[in-house]
């Protein structure tokens, strides 16, 4: 468990935020300038605020009312950057041997072997990292911070310097991070994809406040949190893998309800959950006959929420999960949509990208 209790003023606004995070992934989401990086700095050590509190699987790091400030070395935090930054003159096995130095010896610690396993970067280990493409250096850095026996893992948008590939690349990694390893990450990010796939828990922040915090299929599919902004309103859905078609399909199942997504790298019977975007989702009164679309889910309206602009997002709930619709008021009209409505959410294929679906972890 991790609790944070932080007041700050900071140029342009006051961080103000407390919460209480489980082990797993949780990710700080929000806009720039919300206060992500300047929590996970407070966490660190890296800067001190006015006032706050800091606990980290039952240790006080900081406690400015007792006058408790643990400096940075002695908190047993593993930091993962935007980027690797691992000791260019070091091969990657003294890299990650390096990081092994500074756990305790009291400490539990992981075996070299099995975080070489892990992250898959047995091939790497006598390279230097000026021969390691990005994704490789990041897949280093998350084993050297690991190898410190940390209590706390503290990834401040490690994806963010990484093209869409490499990004793919590394995903499956903090995923396995996420369900093998008993120690609770602080993950900041404001991708979306990245939220849909990674999160057990969320804290939506907005201005250095807390908008929002629960499981990532709460806050996800909240239409009146939207930490990122419309364009990137999304639900997430569990569901798991019936089968593999021979037309390039997988069929998945969420509630009783069949799914079909372009093929994906899961065994039959695997749990996944997958972020369905808020733009991709259609909504029918009737229950649409004609389509090319596969995907036709049965739900009635949970909320409206009117935007800024034209656009309403409409929270759906249906047998396999929450879904998220964005559309014109005008549209809602038409419909005539209110709470308790009957309606019909349609789901193209093809929309879900690759990248929007991942191991299951814990989304709900």
């Amino acid at each position: 468990m991790l609790e944070v209790t932080l007041k700050q003023e900071l140029p342009g606004f006051t961080l103000d935020v407390s919460f209480e995070v489980p082990t797993g992934l949780t990710v700080l989401f929000g806009r720039s300038g919300a206060g992500k990086t300047s929590i996970v700095n407070a966490v660190a050590g890296l800067s001190r605020p006015q006032a706050g509190r800091i606990v980290a699987d039952g240790r006080v790091l900081l406690d400015t009312d007792a006058g408790t400030c643990l400096p940075p070395h002695r908190r047993r935090i593993g930091y993962i950057f935007q980027e690797g930054r691992l000791f260019p003159h070091m091969t990657v096995r003294r890299n990650l041997a390096y990081g092994a130095r500074f756990a305790p010896r009291d400490a539990p610690r992981e075996d070299m072997g099995r975080v070489v396993e892990m992250l898959a970067i047995g091939d790497l280990l006598d390279r230097r990292p000026g021969a390691l493409s990005g994704g490789e250096k990041q897949r280093v850095a998350i084993g050297r911070a690991l190898l410190a026996a940390p209590r706390l893992i503290l990834a401040d948008e490690p994806l963010a310097a990484l093209d869409e590939e490499r990004k793919g690349e590394i995903l499956p990694y903090f995923e396995r991070l996420r369900d093998e390893v008993q120690v609770p990450i602080l993950y900041v990010s404001h991708a979306a994809s990245e939220v849909g796939r990674l999160a057990t828990s969320v804290v939506a922040l907005a201005d250095g406040k807390v908008l929002r915090q629960g499981s990532a299929a709460e806050v996800l599919g909240d239409p009146a949190v939207l930490p990122a902004g419309a364009r990137e309103a999304g639900a997430i859905l569990a569901a798991r893998v019936v089968r593999h078609h021979a037309d390039g399909l997988t069929e998945l199942e969420a509630g009783g309800v069949p799914l079909f997504l372009p093929r994906i790298g899961r065994a039959s019977g695997a749990p996944v959950r997958l972020r369905i975007a808020a733009h991709d989702v259609i909504l029918s009164r009737d229950l649409p006959r004609g389509l090319s679309a596969l995907n036709i889910l049965p739900g009635t309206v949970a909320a409206l929420r009117p935007g800024a602009g034209p656009g309403v997002m409409v929270a759906v709930d249906t047998p396999a999960g929450r879904v998220l619709a964005r559309i014109t008021e005008r549209s809602a009209r038409a419909l005539d949509l209110a709470e308790g409505a009957a309606l019909h959410a349609i789901v193209k294929t093809v929309s879900v990208a690759p990248g929007d679906v991942g191991g299951s972890g814990a989304a709900a």
